[in-house]
């Protein structure tokens, strides 16, 4: 029997825990990041939106701004380009004037058997979540010393520890990096009181999953993982339940917390995965 997902993980927080900061998150249009834009809005920050698709960035930017009554801020980037970064960065602050909390939470990957990867999948996949996220932390961290204060959560996944990452050998290489990268940043950053820390879901339940990732996989049915492996939920994550993480890590109640990662899975780290591989294939 599944375990029912909490009504509203947002809910424990004060409802002005944020006010008069700015959150800046990458991805911010869909799935996690939208949730955790959302999640930044309701506890009264104003946002900055960043992504590859400006309808999708301008479509949750309306919405918050009906919603909340909160400053939102749309700028298409890709992480992959400092020179589109740099540009982010330099409408955030021209804009809003300031930026407090920076969600790295654009990336992507697809599964695939490391027989079948191409040098092309390969470097897109560390490209984008890897050297994205350097770029993002490298031009933000300055005006966050220069301010005194920060936040910084990068995101990585469960496949960045000691088991390794069988559906993702490319995303699981660079979003270890990711996390060394956090850690590294984390002791420059401390004593000019910005953390850096790191947050890693599990399996959760996002449109971008069940799409790109679950049909990629035709041996992976996505509402049988509960059966296949999640013995300790019995359930896939939610959106709302992440973005319930990053915001702690954003919070006064983290700020001696930092160089550190957060696990949101569940316990997948616990149970024997499931594994939509023949035996044998490579």
């Amino acid at each position: 029997m599944a375990i029912e997902a909490p009504a509203d993980p947002l809910s424990t927080f004060h409802p002005d825990l944020f006010a008069g900061t700015v959150a800046l998150v990458t991805g911010g249009g869909t799935g996690i990041g939208k949730a955790t834009a959302t999640g930044f809005a309701r506890l009264g920050a104003d946002l900055v939106l960043a992504g590859r698709r400006a309808d999708l960035l301008e479509a949750a930017a309306a919405e918050l701004r009906e919603r909340f009554g909160r400053r939102v801020l749309a700028v298409p980037t890709n992480i992959r380009e400092p020179s589109s970064v740099e540009a982010l960065r330099d409408a955030a602050y021209d804009e809003l004037g300031r930026v407090d909390h920076l969600v790295n939470n654009a990336g992507g990957q697809f599964p695939s058997l490391p027989s079948q990867l191409s040098d092309n999948g390969w470097r897109s996949v560390v490209d984008l979540n890897l050297n994205g996220t350097w770029t993002m932390v490298n031009r933000f961290m300055t005006p966050m010393v220069e301010a005194g204060q920060g936040s910084i959560i990068t995101m990585v996944h469960t496949y960045v520890f000691d088991r390794g990452a069988r559906f993702f050998v490319h995303s699981g290489a660079a979003r270890a990096g990711v996390l060394s990268l956090t850690r590294t940043m984390a002791s420059f950053l401390a004593p000019h009181g910005v953390t850096v820390n790191a947050i890693a879901p599990g399996l959760i339940d996002t449109s971008g999953m069940r799409e790109h990732e679950g049909e990629a996989v035709e041996a992976m049915d996505i509402d049988a993982l509960g059966e296949l492996g999640l013995k300790t939920t019995r359930r896939m994550g939610t959106v709302d339940e992440v973005a319930a993480g990053i915001v702690w890590l954003a919070s006064p109640g983290a700020r001696y917390v930092t160089g550190t990662v957060a696990v949101v899975d569940g316990g997948l780290v616990l149970d024997n995965w499931p594994d939509p591989w023949e035996r044998d294939a490579f």
